[in-house]
């Protein structure tokens, strides 16, 4: 079972809000909803691939730390 969408969350550092379902806009002036379908699925896009890209930190940040093989002295 996946874990709950959040009701709002801002696209990475963006203006881009997903609230409920429906992308906004939003700045200092207020907010506008996103009509264009095309902009919406763009959006929708790198949302997924931001997910994923978070997740996969997630997981290797989870991950026991190996020794690295660099700076052990074996330089040519």
């Amino acid at each position: 079972m996946s874990a709950p969408t959040p009701r709002s969350a801002r696209l990475a550092q963006s203006p881009a809000v997903l609230r409920e379902g429906r992308w906004w806009l939003v700045g200092d002036a207020g907010a506008v909803p996103v009509v264009d379908p095309s902009f919406a699925t763009v959006l929708d896009g790198f949302a997924e691939a931001v997910a994923a890209a978070d997740r996969a930190v997630a997981d290797l940040r989870a991950r026991p730390s190996k020794p690295s093989a660099f700076g052990t002295g074996d330089r040519r």
